[in-house]
């Protein structure tokens, strides 16, 4: 049996100390990877069933509109985490190329350090590449993410009201969707995950930008609680096609 508890990392970044941990879990006889930032607990290995559906549901809905281009889907990933929305992407061989932007670069070393639970890990993926930028900034900016892409996932933020940092600003705003979308291909699609279920006012707000706008709810088994259902959400928005604008 591995110990108990044993902390793999821990730095300070410049929106508080962020840590990596691993614990046994005697109940269950497994081990399990956390994220925490300061006191607040962002990531878990024993949750990832809507972080890999951010993944699996976007590309479906990019599949449903089309075919990939000769060289695949072009995709970006907005916050890295331990990895599991990247690692579902990577999955599938209709991607062609994948970008993970992650703010703070303590959480790409450990990637690159082999310290989270992931096998293989993403960078033994050629098409994967782990970018340190603020993702926010980018999605704000005129050159963005460099070529428009095929879709934009973004795991970051709790909820849209619910923020890790000030710095996501108003991206969650119309004008914020607006910003975004000038980033996606024409019939691109933008994917956003979230910890609690799906809120009508913001997929309205999707809703005024994109063509197509909706919420996907991910419910899985808590194990923690003698398996009660949990409920956590995945929106989805597609960009208007060639010809068609909004």
């Amino acid at each position: 049996m591995s110990r108990l508890f044993e902390e793999l990392d821990y730095q300070v970044t410049p929106i508080g100390a962020i840590s990596l941990r691993r614990r046994h879990i005697l109940s269950l006889g497994i081990d399990v990877h956390e994220v925490l930032l300061g006191d607040e607990h962002l990531m878990s290995s024993l949750f990832t069933a809507s972080e890999i559906a951010l993944a699996r549901l976007g590309i479906e809905a990019l599949e449903m509109a089309g075919k990939p281009p000769a060289d695949g889907w072009d995709i970006v990933v907005g916050g890295l985490g331990l990895g599991y929305t990247a690692a579902a992407a990577l999955e599938y061989k209709s991607v062609g190329k994948l970008t993970v932007v992650e703010f703070l670069a303590p959480v790409i070393e450990w990637h690159r350090a082999h310290l989270v639970p992931l096998d293989p890990p993403l960078t033994s993926d050629p098409r994967c590449s782990l970018r340190e930028a603020d993702f926010f900034e980018l999605a704000a900016s005129d050159e963005g993410f460099g070529a428009p892409k095929d879709a934009i996932l973004i795991d970051i933020d709790h909820t849209p009201d619910w923020l890790l940092n000030e710095r996501s600003g108003s991206f969650y705003s119309v004008e914020g969707m607006r910003k975004l979308a000038r980033h996606l291909k024409p019939g691109g699609v933008m994917g956003l995950w979230s910890d609690a279920v799906g809120d009508a006012d913001f997929t309205a707000r999707m809703a005024e930008v994109f063509e197509a706008a909706w919420s996907e709810p991910v419910t899985f088994k808590n194990p923690l609680q003698d398996g009660k259902p949990f409920t956590q959400s995945v929106y989805l928005a597609r960009k208007a096609g060639p010809g068609n604008s909004l």
